[in-house]
């Protein structure tokens, strides 16, 4: 084989091997012993948007901004040739020239010449700034389910012990708890719906929505959007369910042309929420506090931080419930 057949045979071998490294889709780069760039493939180019020109031959610790002249970097990539270990998914962190922070994994690894006492060194980049994006969002959502959850486990215990047995039958007992928790269903499908669906008028819709069969009915709104977080939802979905239960028994939907008016405001970073029922029944106020007035109070004052304050007109029930906005909700 003479010289022009030899150098044709690696002319093609170095072109074939070039080929197969631009296949791959992440970026390397071929650093000799003294940390210099050999070779790049396609990806390395495109994705850090540098020339052949401004990269071969250029110290690692040279290219870009210096963006990869890092103490740490340093100390491990050293370590690579002269030890023959290696760097696997090195994390950093930086402002990276027409990219903008980004967070990149390295792996270095020693390439062993059986020819040479020469060792190269391969590093890949491996940008993993939208992975860990989504992960922390996952954790996040993951936090969340689990805050939900765990508020709905202690709404709905306290539905079933503020639901009293006494004098009544389990049957009762049962379809008294299975409303209110029908509530939480509702209200928990809100807390899980689009962002700018979980809001107050949303909640009052979905809680109010079997006492429509007369339009006239219930009258909500209209008032500035507020948006709850889940454990305002659920506790104020509890309330929400009580009065409509109790108006539809004692109140204003017990009887044709009855009406019930809902409407709220915010008031120095408070949410004031007022219910008002016409044209039922006289009302008189009872001798004593019902377990379903206690459950009110208890989910306004525990759950929601707020206050509650009850009017036994003649013309119907007046509810005035204050929401602190800081804690349980927030105007949208």
């Amino acid at each position: 084989m003479n010289m022009e057949d030899l150098y044709r045979l690696l002319r093609t071998g170095h072109v074939q091997a070039q080929g197969i490294v631009d296949t791959v889709a992440y970026p390397l780069l071929v650093l000799n012993e003294s940390l210099c760039v050999q070779s790049a493939n396609r990806s390395f180019f495109e994705t850090f948007k540098v020339d052949r020109d401004e990269t071969i031959g250029q110290h690692i610790y040279q290219l870009g901004n210096g963006q990869w002249d890092i103490p740490d970097l340093r100390l491990l990539i050293m370590d690579v040739i002269p030890k023959s270990t290696a760097v696997i998914d090195y994390e950093v962190e930086h402002d990276f020239p027409g990219l903008g922070r980004r967070t990149m994994l390295l792996t270095a690894r020693t390439l062993f010449h059986p020819s040479s006492a020469s060792h190269s060194l391969l590093l890949s980049i491996v940008d993993a700034t939208d992975r860990y994006r989504e992960d922390a969002a996952k954790d996040m959502q993951f936090g969340e389910l689990r805050h939900r959850m765990k508020n709905l486990l202690a709404v709905a215990q306290s539905i079933a012990r503020h639901t009293t047995t006494e004098g009544r039958s389990a049957e009762e007992y049962r379809d008294d708890f299975l409303g209110r928790f029908d509530a939480l269903v509702e209200a928990q499908d809100i807390a899980f719906a689009e962002r700018n669906e979980a809001n107050l008028g949303a909640l009052l819709e979905r809680i109010l929505a079997p006492y429509t069969a007369n339009p006239d009915a219930i009258v909500i709104g209209p008032g500035v959007a507020v948006e709850l977080d889940s454990r305002a939802l659920l506790s104020l979905s509890v309330v929400l369910h009580e009065l409509a239960t109790n108006a539809a028994k004692y109140g204003a939907l017990l009887v044709s042309g009855g009406q019930v008016r809902v409407s709220w405001q915010i008031e120095e970073g408070n949410c004031r929420l007022r219910w008002m029922e016409s044209g039922g029944p006289p009302v008189t106020p009872p001798a004593t506090t019902g377990y379903g007035t206690e459950l009110i109070q208890f989910a306004t004052a525990y759950s929601l931080g707020g206050q509650v304050e009850q009017k036994y007109r003649v013309g119907g029930l007046e509810t005035e419930i204050v929401i602190p906005l800081g804690s349980a909700s927030r105007p949208g």
